[in-house]
């Protein structure tokens, strides 16, 4: 088995180098076969010579890889078309992975019975947080990737989170590889596309195993807890839901109403909270499925123009 680890980054040259210093760590056996591809989804600071100076300094184990189209997903599937492993390990730019996330990730895919796999991701608050905001418990909804199972393997019965996730290479070659119309870029900051493609593999009855020996540690920035960027991070995260899967916009329009009626009416800062970020989801929803509506039938409206015209 080779292993392939695809990091993917855009423009945090200083996050970059943490990452890396933490993956170059990784203890698995002597005889094992890994390496690390670094995809530089088109950054305009020193990120390309952050990465070049890990290929110099390990030239067998890390790999730069240059993706000009902007976009997440693009840089992912870049990242595994150019790959040389058969398992491949996934981990963002701007996390730690404890020393055995590697081996504890990959361990299952000794066993063919297991796809795909993925572990706990512990978020590293700062030492104080609003009292609007909670940051764990069925109150929580704040975009930062936080993955926690429990202490035992199991199945998992839903997609694991890009930043600690692995795949045999071939689940790409049978389901196809990130969606497009997903994943951030600068003029667009729809995620999705990683929980997306795990969804389409359990739909698809495939297994996927949770380690919980896999650990990667995510710190949470001090300068985004903020109510604006919580509220973007709804919005948007609307649109994806919006993208991914076909809502009804009368289940939308009531799920406005009732919510803003909690948001209006309750005086407790975290239950508030929670119920105006639940309102800006679904109307980013909303005005998601506006917008895809009006496309679809421009496009249609196109296609009957062009097939009318005279030969």
């Amino acid at each position: 088995m080779r292993i392939t680890v695809i990091l993917c980054t855009y423009n945090r040259c200083n996050e970059l180098r943490t990452a890396l210093n933490s993956v170059a760590a990784s203890t698995l056996p002597e005889t094992a076969s890994w390496d690390v591809l670094v995809v530089d989804n088109n950054s305009s600071d020193q990120t390309r010579e952050v990465a070049q100076e890990f290929c110099s300094l390990y030239p067998d184990r890390f790999h730069y890889l240059f993706e000009p189209r902007q976009g997440k997903s693009y840089a992912l599937n870049a990242g595994i078309r150019e790959s040389k492993g058969d398992v491949l390990a996934f981990m963002d730019d701007d996390v730690t992975v404890d020393p055995n996330w590697l081996r504890n990730l990959t361990a299952c895919f000794d066993d063919d019975r297991w796809v795909g796999a993925g572990g706990p991701i512990i978020l590293q608050w700062p030492p104080s947080v609003p009292d609007w905001l909670a940051t764990e418990g069925p109150l929580a909804r704040h975009g930062f990737p936080g993955f926690y199972q429990g202490d035992l393997a199991k199945q998992l019965v839903g997609p694991p989170f890009g930043t600690n996730m692995a795949f045999r290479k071939t689940m790409f070659e049978k389901y196809g590889g990130f969606r497009i119309d997903l994943g951030c870029n600068p003029k667009n900051q729809i995620r999705n596309e990683d929980t997306e493609f795990g969804r389409r593999l359990v739909f698809g009855g495939e297994r996927l195993r949770y380690e919980p020996s896999a650990i990667v540690y995510h710190p949470v920035p001090e300068k985004k807890i903020n109510k604006k960027h919580f509220l973007k991070w709804g919005f948007d995260k609307g649109r994806g839901e919006a993208r991914e899967f076909k809502i009804k916009p009368v289940y939308l329009f009531f799920q406005i109403g009732a919510w803003s009626l909690r948001w209006m009416t309750t005086f407790q800062p975290r239950v508030r909270f929670h119920a105006k970020i639940i309102v800006w989801e679904k109307v980013g929803a909303m005005l998601e499925w506006i917008r895809e509506t009006l496309a679809s039938k421009e496009k249609s409206k196109q296609h009957v123009e062009i097939k009318g015209k005279p030969a």
